[in-house]
């Protein structure tokens, strides 16, 4: 790709993600994104169909900058499973305002379902392996741990990371693995 290209696409979703700082996807127009980038309609349509396919077209390079990190872990062992965890909040700290907006109320949910679809192919795939328990007792307990650790990202984002990364991987590791009678 040229470097018209990449320069387009650049300022077209720091547009949108400058927007989206401000009100929801649903209520923002190609037009306003185009006019805050200083683009015209006819070269935002060259790149994108509409505000949604810009959005998951962010979604996507985070999500895969995301798995491409966490693919060099291996959960299963125990000293990797806290590298990775580790990793993932370095990632997320060193991405945080763009996380943070992805993760707010004004992007669809689409970014949620899509983390908590990573969290479970690269943390939890490993937590049943000995089958303990039925598919629909491990599918529960899988949405509880993810979407708490999604909620516990947003808080701390918004928390300004007021825990290192690491500080915050020892106490998700440490509920995961221990649970909360541990800790307390």
């Amino acid at each position: 790709m040229d470097r018209r290209k990449k320069y387009t696409q650049m300022v077209l979703k720091e547009s949108l993600l400058s927007l989206l700082k401000e009100k929801p996807i649903s209520n923002i127009t190609i037009k306003e994104i185009c006019e805050h980038a200083d683009i015209n309609r006819s070269t935002y349509y060259a790149h994108y169909s509409s505000q949604y396919d810009l959005l998951n077209t962010i979604e996507e390079e985070f999500i895969n900058d995301l798995v491409n990190t966490l693919s060099q872990y291996n959960f299963s062992k125990e000293a990797e499973s806290f590298q990775m965890t580790e990793k993932l909040f370095d990632n997320i700290a060193k991405n945080h305002e763009i996380c943070q907006i992805l993760l707010s109320e004004n992007t669809d949910s689409h970014f949620h379902k899509k983390g908590m679809a990573i969290a479970q192919q690269f943390i939890f795939t490993n937590l049943n392996n000995e089958n303990k328990l039925d598919q629909e007792t491990y599918e529960y307990i899988n949405l509880f741990l993810v979407s708490g650790t999604i909620h516990v990202i947003k808080q701390w984002l918004e928390n300004g990371q007021n825990k290192t990364s690491r500080e915050l991987a020892e106490v998700l590791h440490a509920f995961i693995n221990r649970g909360l009678k541990s800790m307390i």
